[in-house]
């Protein structure tokens, strides 16, 4: 497109060159050769409109050629630049979106944390506060059962001392019964054979001691003689330990007794039902004064005492 401009513009100056010199020939002409010349003129002006037609037309075509470069240059640098604005739209819109992404994530976890944080801070002041109501309810619990376990203690303790005072009344009745009953006239008196001490022995022998005897303690205390200091310690106690059958025996008020040392002792409860059935004959006894009272010992059953008391005659 360019060469034909060039071309055309060649042209129409060489016809302007031309013209002029050509039109100075024909003034230069006589008038016979310048009818002559009329139809060359006008041949040559029809030459010159459609040469002019001909740049027109080129000019025009030139035209379009430059406009629709033009348009065409431009469409595509309209593209070009929709393309760029597209892609730096799309890069503006992702690093938009990358960014709402991260602060939309940082805002969670730090919803997250400051919800985690008020749940953990309400956890842990919902179990300071039920570990307060449970060491409160405990506490109450405690000083509640402690007051029921005390007036409980109270109730059983009046009851047992009011049992105790009873039993210790029916006691002290029936002691002083078998005492008044060993203070009685000699005739109540009654000496025991040796051959019938065996069947004393078994009329008095326990079918349950452990709840058929009662200490001195349970009895009230000791009422009747002590032996003198002196007269205890030398033969009395675990070492001077000695067998009834070598001495004299009687029943006295219905209950055995027997003589050793001077002085007379009386069975206030029966034997044990599991000692031998000939522990008078074999084995060796002792009498001790513990707890208020006189007790005879069997060093085969070192854990049994029987209570007894002294008599002078």
């Amino acid at each position: 497109m360019k060469r034909i401009g060039w071309i055309s513009t060649g042209v129409l100056l060489l016809l302007g060159s031309v013209a002029p010199l050509y039109a100075q020939q024909e003034e230069a002409k006589p008038p016979k050769e310048q009818e002559k010349a009329k139809p060359e003129k006008q041949q040559q002006k029809q030459q010159q409109d459609q040469g002019k037609q001909q740049q027109r037309a080129q000019k025009q075509q030139q035209d379009q050629g430059k406009q629709q470069e033009q348009r065409a240059q431009k469409q595509q640098q309209d593209q070009g630049k929709q393309q760029q604005q597209r892609a730096q739209k799309q890069e503006q819109d992702q690093n938009k979106q990358q960014e709402q992404r991260a602060q939309k994530q940082q805002q969670d976890q730090n919803k997250q944390q400051e919800q985690h944080a008020q749940k953990q801070q309400q956890d842990q002041g919902k179990q300071q506060e039920q570990r307060a109501q449970k060491q409160q309810q405990d506490q109450s619990k405690q000083q509640q059962q402690r007051a029921q376990k005390q007036q409980q203690d109270q109730n059983k303790q009046q009851q047992q001392l009011k049992s105790a005072k009873q039993q210790e009344q029916i006691r002290s009745q029936q002691d002083q019964q078998r005492q008044q009953q060993n203070n009685q006239s000699s005739q109540q008196r009654q000496r025991v054979q040796q051959g019938q001490q065996r069947e004393v022995w078994q009329q008095h022998r326990a079918t349950n001691w452990q709840s058929e005897h009662r200490d001195w303690q349970q009895r009230g205390g000791y009422n009747g003689y002590r032996i003198p200091d002196t007269r205890y310690r030398s033969n009395f106690g675990p070492n001077h330990y000695f067998r009834i059958n070598r001495y004299p025996m009687e029943l006295y008020g219905g209950y055995p007794r027997f003589q050793y040392g001077g002085f007379w002792f009386g069975f206030m409860d029966p034997w044990p039902e599991y000692w031998s059935a000939d522990w008078y004959d074999n084995d060796d006894v002792y009498v001790v004064y513990s707890d208020d009272g006189y007790y005879l010992y069997n060093r085969r059953y070192p854990r049994d005492r029987i209570a007894i008391t002294v008599y002078v005659n």
